[in-house]
């Protein structure tokens, strides 16, 4: 037993000062994580202090949150839509920036702690350019990894940036992860709510509308993220994040389908213990456990009482449905290019279904004819550049974008 002397008593008993408020710049802040985040902030201002923000074309609702947490700069990436939001801050003292440069210039700027929540591949370069400035990423933008994971987590770590998961599925596995102990790791589970068809025969989703296609069961997200979750895709993306977050190879990563959004992710040990984290199906939980990393902070959402949920239920996913799942796994599998591939198509094929110019099941067919294109060119090869990774970017797009038109034609 280790004594303490009467002055170690007394050092411990002295108050401890109050903490500086955390920097912090949210790249797109206009979105669902974006405005989740906002919401914690202005729920605790002396814990942050906010130092830029963007947004893609909604200048009014940046303008907004401008107003409200004074930032030093605000960057829409849309050139059109500055005027307005140069309009809206006039004699605020906020400086405004524009244009894809606008944004990396305000994702630039050195804070504690960056939430990148920018959806798509227009996210890479300015969390790219937070590497080195932010001491920490809060990262809700899956393309960094699923296009260039390797590269991204390789500068972040020779940087000193730590990448904390926002994605409630991956924060789940970050605190139930024990990082002394990786070798006692035998299996990451992600969970998934299955989605608004989960339980619809195969035929049927042939006729899917995009209206029962955006009404998710559980959370409320952007159109993209809502349809990826329909397809299930979203959870495959997630499996390539998770391998990238935490360097597990594809045999020890796997997803279970839970309707009950209750049990975000699940890490079993060599030893038999299973440790599960659980929660509301809330984004502020995970965003705000990384913005108070490695502290915890109050959040104003509502308790879990499990007793009266009663019964929490598991399945294993159904590939032969949900084809997009086990599209993405096999991309992960061949590893190199392959994810870059598969999420550019995907992108392509959502807007696509999001615009009404194809159908449900069209989106899967549309991503594998994709790979199997970019296959037959010799494209899926290890990329050795965030600027190659953007260069097969934009040529995946593009035989995407034939397919969907192809796909047009034929029906």
């Amino acid at each position: 037993m280790v004594m303490q002397t009467a002055m170690e008593k007394t050092v411990v008993a002295q108050p401890v000062p109050a903490h500086a408020p955390k920097t912090l710049s949210i790249l797109g802040a206009s979105g669902s994580i974006g405005q989740s985040t906002l919401d914690l902030v202005q729920r605790n201002p002396d814990r942050f202090a906010v130092v830029a923000l963007t947004a893609n074309t909604n200048a009014e609702a940046l303008a907004d949150a401008a107003l409200k947490v004074r930032p030093r700069i605000v960057a829409v990436a849309d050139d059109r839509a500055y005027p307005a939001l140069a309009e809206r801050l006039a004699g605020t003292g906020v400086t405004v920036l524009a244009g894809a440069d606008g944004v990396v210039a305000a994702a630039s700027e050195p804070v504690d702690i960056l939430v990148s929540a920018i959806v798509g591949a227009a996210g890479l370069p300015p969390s790219l350019a937070a590497i080195g400035k932010a001491g920490a990423i809060a990262l809700a933008n899956k393309e960094c990894l699923v296009c260039a994971g390797d590269l991204f987590m390789r500068a972040a770590a020779a940087a000193g940036t730590r990448v904390l998961p926002v994605d409630s599925e991956h924060n789940a596995i970050f605190q139930a992860l024990d990082p002394d102990n990786l070798d006692g790791v035998a299996e990451i589970i992600l969970t998934a709510s299955g989605g608004p068809f989960r339980e619809m025969p195969r035929e049927a989703m042939a006729r899917v509308t995009l209206a029962e296609a955006l009404r998710h069961p559980r959370w409320v997200m952007g159109a993209k993220i809502t349809i990826d979750s329909a397809t299930l895709m979203n959870k495959g993306l997630e499996l390539i994040e998770a391998h990238h977050l935490f360097g597990f190879s594809p045999d020890r990563l796997s997803v279970l389908v839970h309707p009950q959004s209750v049990v975000h992710g699940l890490v079993r040990y060599v030893d038999g213990s299973l440790l599960a984290q659980l929660g509301s199906p809330d984004m502020r939980t995970p965003i705000a456990h990384c913005l108070a990393w490695p502290e915890r902070m109050a959040v104003p959402v509502q308790p879990l009482d499990l007793a009266r949920l009663g019964t929490l239920t598991f399945e294993e996913p159904d590939r032969d449905r949900f084809p997009c799942l086990a599209l993405a796994e096999q991309a992960l599998r061949r590893g190199g290019a392959a994810t870059n591939v598969l999420n550019a198509a995907n992108e392509v094929a959502v807007g696509a279904f999001l615009g009404e110019r194809i159908g449900y099941l069209d989106i899967a067919a549309v991503v594998e004819e994709t790979l199997s294109a970019c296959e037959g060119q010799g494209l899926l090869s290890r990329l050795a550049s965030v600027e190659a990774a953007i260069v097969l970017d934009r040529e995946a797009r593009r035989h995407a974008a034939e397919r969907v038109v192809a796909w047009q034609g034929a029906h």
